[in-house]
């Protein structure tokens, strides 16, 4: 190898190595999000007609529990429920689901469930559809 050409390389590798030490910069925008994002948070969240987010809480288990999920965790200081349960018909699928209730007006509570299904989201409407058709039915039977 020639002097020439071992210049050569040192030289590659220095730019190599400087081009990567450049800290890439952010958009104004990194946080803001999608229009595909604001699609599925709106399929994710409902508002209803419930005073008690204790009681809110139970709808939203009871709920998880009819659609055959298994409870992991409940916090209702937070308003948050994590479930799961196997897909059918692999079993060794896992559909997970994080539900979080808050208040948010005098009288309702706002509800949005987050599926995923093997560590990715579902983004299907139908899913959260019926999530809330089913939470609907718990939601009156803890009224009565």
């Amino acid at each position: 190898m020639n002097q020439r050409t071992s210049a050569g390389i040192v030289a590659i590798a220095v730019l190599v190595v400087a081009q990567g030490c450049v800290a890439p910069q952010p958009s104004q925008d990194l946080f803001a999000p999608t229009e595909a994002q604001l699609k599925i948070r709106s399929a994710q969240t409902r508002s209803f007609d419930v005073k008690d987010r204790q009681a809110a809480m139970r709808g939203v288990m009871a709920a998880l529990q009819d659609l055959g999920f298994i409870i992991e965790r409940a916090n209702e200081s937070l308003g948050l429920v994590t479930a799961a349960r196997f897909a059918e018909p692999n079993y060794y699928d896992v559909v997970g689901v994080t539900v979080t209730v808050r208040p948010e007006a005098e009288g309702r509570m706002m509800i949005r469930a987050n599926a995923i299904y093997n560590n990715k989201p579902i983004e299907d409407p139908k899913v959260y559809q019926n999530f809330f058709a089913t939470l609907e039915r718990s939601l009156f039977v803890v009224k009565q």
